[in-house]
């Protein structure tokens, strides 16, 4: 099916670098990164090499000045090789656009240029054990020091944990207002804790994270002080819509894995893929993957306007993350007790689907939101 986003020849030709990249630089050591449980350092300067971190960063702080599309793509050929620890989405479209929106001149100038080489890595720190969604319960604090504040507290769940040099951190002021600060490696008192065991993600680092006494200068505070709410809140949405994006790639390649399975593979004498059980249920997936692609395309096209696509980045995050969870389920039924052997792409897939509906918002948080936008 064609595509509504205007793509142009120079975009098709970015989209074979990246897919090179990939299929050369991520697929093949995958299954050795799932084993060690993170990646190495080195593909992060890899993809900085090849311009594929922080594309749509402007030239000055060291990025392409490339627009939205070209992150797009990143994203698509990410999901298209199954990549589920070489976290470079959050990197480049999550915590990326905090520094360019929000932070000083001098501050993009020594944080952004080796977040597009590669030489520095991103990590946002909101989650804290008692407070996930709920921003206003966070527990960090930031006492006010003059020229610096002391940071205290734990945050978890942190993508990038491992990896991170430089993690843009929320915490909370004695007047009970939230700004980010930027904690940096090195910092004394800042410690990470292990690398979370998870069911699924296996190759990428997710920890907890300490802050004991940390002094962070206040040259390291992004933004207003006591703005960090509203900031966080801002880019919540692009958050959502990549998701989304990624969602609906990462369910294209399931659908295509099964196909390839479900053609050659025979129960009772017949392909399974003749049975019309199979042909129905294949139908209906196929349908629904494009009606989502078309969807997420518009609120693309949407946000790349400028336009608020709060409520309409909620419905895409929801309904797609829902389906790739759902389809991967029903495409792993096909192959048998062979979907649940972790040699079959299919199992990681299932095991990777699973997160999809809870980070960056739950399906219940999306659905929250939309209902406001209703007037509910």
């Amino acid at each position: 099916m064609e595509r509504i986003l205007p793509f142009t020849e120079e975009h098709h030709q970015f989209r074979e670098m990246a897919r090179k990249f990939f299929e050369t630089e991520v697929k093949p050591h995958h299954e050795e990164w799932e084993k060690n449980h993170i990646v190495p350092k080195e593909v992060w300067r890899k993809a900085g090499e090849n311009g594929l971190l922080c594309p749509d960063v402007p030239q000055e702080y060291g990025g392409s000045g490339a627009d939205f599309l070209y992150n797009i793509i990143i994203i698509e050929e990410s999901s298209r090789v199954g990549n589920s620890g070489f976290f470079i989405s959050l990197h480049n479209d999550v915590i990326a656009p905090y520094i360019s929106a929000f932070a000083s001149d001098e501050q993009k100038k020594r944080w952004l240029p080796k977040c597009a080489t590669g030489e520095s890595i991103l990590a946002v720190a909101m989650t804290e054990p008692g407070a996930g969604s709920d921003l206003k319960s966070l527990r960090t604090s930031a006492v006010d020091k003059g020229d610096h504040f002391v940071v205290n507290g734990q945050k978890t769940f942190i993508s990038n944990g491992q990896l991170a040099d430089l993690i843009i951190t929320a915490v909370k002021h004695d007047n009970g207002t939230i700004s980010l600060v930027m904690i940096e490696e090195g910092m004394k008192g800042f410690e990470r804790g292990r690398n979370l065991e998870k069911i699924g993600l296996k190759a990428q680092d997710t920890s907890e994270l300490y802050f004991n006494d940390v002094i962070v200068p206040k040259s390291n505070l992004i933004g207003k002080q006591g703005q960090g709410f509203r900031y966080l809140m801002q880019k919540l949405a692009q958050e959502r819509l990549v998701l989304s994006v990624a969602a609906v790639e990462a369910t294209r390649l399931v659908q295509k894995i099964t196909l390839q399975y479900i053609k050659e593979r025979k129960a009772f004498g017949q392909k399974i893929g003749s049975f019309q059980n199979t042909k129905f249920k294949m139908a209906e997936m196929a349908t629904e993957l494009e009606m989502a692609q078309v969807f997420c395309d518009k609120v693309v096209m949407e946000h790349m306007k400028g336009e608020n696509t709060t409520a309409e980045a909620s419905m895409c995050k929801w309904y797609t993350t829902e389906m790739q969870k759902r389809h991967t389920d029903e495409c792993l039924q096909f192959f048998g007790g062979y979907g649940y052997m972790m040699e079959y792409p299919i199992a990681r897939a299932y095991l990777d689907a699973r997160i999809q509906t809870i980070y960056a918002g739950t399906t219940e948080i999306m659905k929250e939101i939309i209902g406001r936008s209703l007037g509910l």
